[in-house]
């Protein structure tokens, strides 16, 4: 059945996504008022570039049209110089309710031949789930954040919760695997053993309990989940950035990638020294004339938001 599925996903996404493909250089690829769609919604607010899946109706479950632009307006992210961090939402006050299970009832069992592994593809069933996005992802998550929503959200940063929240892998009652790297992502975000509990189970998962366990990094008022990640995006837009983001690529550089731990002390001095020069320094130089000092995190230019 794992086969089949992704292998059906694989097929729509790739003819999708090659019927729409801007080149990198082209002006429209890297504006990012022309990716909206009826079923993704993008939009740019300063440096700040919003991701809404939009299929409220369906519980902005993902269909594999949605996967293809949902990937889509992942990569106009990636490409689009001035904004510094996406925050990834769903309309109508759910997140994400998975794989779309019609189009999964509907599936042609001819299809097995076409299966591609991850290292052939990075379209992912549910789109941009294999990625390791360049910049922060930041999640907004409101209602339901399950199955394949799940995979989503532990692709994202961080995880801005709505206290009414839920999330869970509630795949496991309809025999669907994690495919979207749930089994690779949850763990390191939580620990094996909560993440076992929560593959094995298929239990709801409320936002106090996420909080507990680390799944989410915010819990906020219902209703305020957009707006507050839209200002904790503002306000690590506001940062020196390469300094920002050489830390951040070396966090994920130590986890997922690093052969040892003399690798990763490797990786983050050869990365890190380089940012001394450029930025460091500067902010130094800050911290002498008074800037930043007592805690103060106005030595930064504010956001123009």
């Amino acid at each position: 059945m794992a086969s089949l599925y992704h292998g059906f996903v694989r097929r729509v996404t790739r003819s999708f996504l090659d019927r729409h493909k801007y080149p990198r250089q082209h002006a429209q690829f890297m504006s990012c008022e022309a990716v909206s769609t009826d079923l993704v919604r993008t939009e740019k607010r300063g440096e700040v570039f919003m991701i809404g899946l939009n299929s409220p109706g369906k519980r902005n479950a993902v269909s594999p049209a949605t996967a293809a632009e949902l990937l889509k307006a992942f990569r106009q992210f990636e490409a689009e110089e001035g904004a510094k961090v996406a925050v990834l939402y769903g309309e109508g006050g759910v997140f994400c309710a998975g794989f779309d299970l019609t189009a999964l009832a509907k599936m042609d069992t001819s299809i097995s031949s076409l299966v591609r592994e991850p290292v052939q593809d990075i379209a992912a069933p549910m789109g941009p789930s294999r990625m390791f996005p360049s910049k922060p992802v930041i999640a907004a998550v409101e209602g339901y954040a399950v199955a394949g929503g799940l995979e989503l959200a532990c692709l994202c940063d961080l995880r801005v919760v709505d206290e009414s929240a839920i999330m869970g892998v509630f795949c496991r009652r309809f025999g669907v695997p994690l495919i979207d790297g749930g089994t690779v992502r949850l763990p390191k975000l939580i620990g094996l053993s909560r993440a076992l509990d929560l593959i094995l189970t298929g239990r709801a998962v409320t936002a106090t309990e996420a909080k507990e366990i680390g799944l989410a990094n915010r819990v906020v008022a219902a209703g305020t989940a957009v707006e507050e990640a839209v200002q904790l995006a503002k306000d690590i837009a506001k940062f020196p950035q390469e300094c920002m983001l050489t830390d951040r690529r070396s966090a994920y550089y130590s986890s997922f990638t690093a052969k040892n731990t003399l690798d990763a002390f490797q990786f983050e001095y050869e990365n890190g020294i380089k940012v001394v020069a450029k930025e460091s320094v500067k902010g130094a130089q800050r911290f002498v004339k008074g800037s930043g000092k007592h805690g103060s995190f106005n030595m930064v230019k504010k956001s123009k938001l």
